[in-house]
């Protein structure tokens, strides 16, 4: 991994680290000498990554709190302030779906409105509330933990703010229409708020990632016996370079954003990391 010295000693403060994809990102720059806050709702989560790279030689510290609330993110600033310094880099990667916001099916057809089946859930079954829950997670979750952090940014030379979008912020995917639009309001929202702090000299900007196979996933990707399920048969198809996405396929765009070496003129873009999937039109 190519060496980024403009990185060495900063902190980053990366929320929903406990997962697959940013506990990736979080150990990427705690290699790079970066001090990373692992920030998870899941105490056991963020500390198991923090521990993982302190083994290695890294300096973490892991923080439980909830991206829906303003309190809880007031005390993991401090927390992080107070532990490892102010925060230089935040990364958004908090969020997720939920099963009341998706359906069964991809399409509604004609006999779903006369046959009721318990098992399929159509459009006019989606859950308001799990809609609302799927939004508030994904914009929410990033617009409360910027307006925590945020503060320390403003004026801080190098500081930036990466979200995390989806290939879903350009084409809905079939089933989950909460999802896909709130990753879609992920894209809009690093657009506008890289106008807002442009004066600050605080970029933003995000990563949308194609399909990766992850904890969160696995069942929807795979079948039980390990072989791809119909809905993954269709994304490989559909994606030029044939395979899901590892990890460390993000370690590129995620360290040419957070060092200003590379990237200080760049701010409101959201880089794809899809295999080629949003330039496939299927022909």
């Amino acid at each position: 991994m190519m060496h980024h010295e403009n990185l060495k000693g900063k902190v980053a403060v990366i929320t929903g680290a406990g997962g697959v994809l940013c506990s990736g990102f979080a150990k990427t720059l705690a290699a790079q000498g970066v001090k990373v806050a692992v920030l998870d709702l899941r105490a056991e989560a963020a500390q198991a990554v923090a521990d993982e790279i302190n083994a290695s030689g890294g300096t973490a510290i892991g923080v439980a709190c909830n991206v829906l609330e303003i309190e809880s993110m007031n005390a993991a600033r401090n927390e992080v302030t107070e532990k490892l310094g102010t925060c230089d880099i935040l990364i958004n990667g908090a969020g997720g779906n939920h099963p009341k916001g998706t359906t069964t099916k991809d399409t509604l057809e004609p006999e779903d409105l006369t046959h009721v089946d318990e098992n399929v859930k159509t459009f006019f079954d989606l859950d308001a509330k799990g809609i609302e829950f799927v939004f508030n997670l994904n914009f929410l979750g990033t617009l409360i933990p910027t307006q925590a952090f945020a503060r320390d940014l403003v004026g801080k030379e190098d500081a930036c703010v990466v979200n995390i979008a989806s290939m879903n912020a350009y084409r809905p995917l079939t089933r989950i229409p909460a999802y896909s639009a709130a990753k879609a309001a992920i894209k809009n929202f690093t657009e506008w708020m890289s106008v807002h702090f442009a004066d600050v000299g605080l970029r933003v900007n995000a990563i949308a990632p194609g399909f990766f196979s992850t904890a969160q996933n696995k069942a929807l990707l795979f079948n039980p016996d390990g072989s791809l399920s119909a809905r993954s048969e269709k994304i490989i198809s559909h994606t030029p370079m044939r395979r899901f996405g590892l990890p460390e396929d993000l370690d590129g765009a995620l360290l040419f954003l957070c060092d200003s070496t590379y990237s200080a003129f760049i701010t409101g873009s959201t880089i794809n990391v899809d295999g080629g999937f949003l330039a496939y039109s299927g022909v």
